[in-house]
């Protein structure tokens, strides 16, 4: 399941990359691909709790899944200028992408091992 997770991760990391283009351009950007996101998000989350509630997980498991549900929140956030139709600011465009990848390579790190 980590692995499933990973994978999810990291096509949610692509639709990621088109989102922050648009960001850094000044534009808002497009809707279902900020939906697709955030569901492969959503959805690698679960996938990480379900590891995590399987018992014995390693501490990096559960500080990757603590960092990217702090990514998520700030998802939710720049959501919300989304749905206000306003370009989101960019400082917390690289501060969710920030956290984002630090959990991932965190998580990625438990594969590698």
């Amino acid at each position: 399941m980590l692995l499933y997770a990973i994978l999810v991760f990291a096509v949610a990391a692509i639709g990621g990359l088109v989102l922050a283009s648009s960001v850094l351009r000044g534009k808002l950007a497009p809707w279902a691909i900020s939906v697709l996101h955030a569901l492969l998000g959503a959805s690698g989350l679960v996938l990480l709790i379900l590891v995590v509630l399987q018992g014995a997980a390693p501490g990096r498991l559960t500080a990757a899944l603590a960092l990217l549900v702090l990514a998520a929140l700030g998802g939710f956030f720049l959501a919300s200028f989304h749905l206000r139709k306003q370009v989101a600011p960019k400082a917390v465009v690289f501060v969710h992408a920030g956290v984002a990848v630090v959990g991932f390579l965190t998580l990625l790190s438990l594969l590698l091992a």
